[in-house]
């Protein structure tokens, strides 16, 4: 009808609340972490508003305490372990659910995703008890064994979700043109699934370093770096634990801009699988 009047279309002009409402989100969020990092300058320590006589201070004393750094070391190794077994039992099992036909294939689809909805402390005391029965005693690998369980089925999801976007027209190529299956699944398959492999990897390794509830039931007598802080935080907050807290948010978020980086390079390429189609044939 000519006397109507024009349709607005949603979004078009929004409210200035809405901008309101995105800035209150992002200030609860990242206000607390911004607070901890200028805190970890305070020469008065973690009272008194504003923060003055700004120093490095508190990152002298964090360098010079061998407990902490040990606990650091510690994480690390847990976290490099708990990746490895993570994505050595995670990568099969989701080309297992891609691309093979067996009983209980729709149960075992949902069962992989258990773990990330068990609270931790089910996926920690349930461990314990397997390793007390093994009569394997609590050390640094009990922890890892525990993370690696536990995250296996992050690295499944995400492979998988890697699969679903994969030609596989290009293996079937490569086969045809006379490389065998290893050779097509190191030249071509993994090539293909590099993003997805190093997201995966980047995820287990954070949620292991951050991971404390299952880590408190397998730890033996060596801490973890999350364990160290959550035992001295029980005596009060001090600065150098906001020192090394801003050092892990650096260390995350220099994570996430190399992933960032790497995602967008390996679309501004192309499909990887593609120019490594040569590499495949000549065999």
């Amino acid at each position: 009808m000519s006397g109507s009047a024009p349709i607005k279309k949603f979004g078009s002009n929004q409210s200035p609340w809405l901008g309101c409402v995105a800035g209150a989100v992002f200030a609860f969020l990242y206000l607390p972490i911004l607070t901890l990092i200028v805190y970890s300058f305070n020469g008065s320590g973690v009272g008194g508003f504003p923060p003055h006589n700004l120093t490095l201070g508190w990152y002298r004393i964090l360098f010079a305490d061998d407990a902490i750094w040990s606990a650091v070391g510690n994480s690390l190794i847990v976290a490099i372990a708990a990746m490895i077994i993570a994505l050595a039992f995670g990568i099969p099992a989701a080309l297992a659910l891609d691309r093979a036909d067996f009983p209980g294939k729709a149960l075992f689809r949902r069962l992989v995703l258990l773990p990330l909805i068990l609270p931790g402390i089910i996926t920690g005391l349930s461990l314990l008890m397997l390793f007390r029965e093994a009569d394997l005693r609590l050390s640094l690998l009990t922890v890892i064994l525990g993370h690696g369980t536990a995250l296996i089925s992050v690295a499944t999801t995400e492979v998988f979700a890697g699969l679903q976007n994969f030609d596989r027209a290009q293996e079937e190529a490569s086969l045809d043109l006379g490389a065998n299956h290893w050779q097509t699944f190191w030249r071509i398959t993994v090539p293909n699934l590099r993003l997805s492999i190093i997201g995966a990897a980047l995820l287990i390794f954070t949620l292991s370093l951050d991971e404390i509830a299952v880590s408190f039931f397998l730890i033996g007598r060596e801490n973890t770096l999350p364990l160290e802080i959550w035992g001295r935080l029980r005596r009060g907050i001090t600065p150098e634990i906001n020192a090394i807290s801003t050092i892990i948010f650096i260390f995350s978020l220099v994570a996430i801009l190399v992933w960032y980086r790497l995602r967008t390079g390996g679309h501004r390429s192309g499909n990887i699988g593609a120019e490594m189609g040569t590499a495949g044939v000549q065999v």
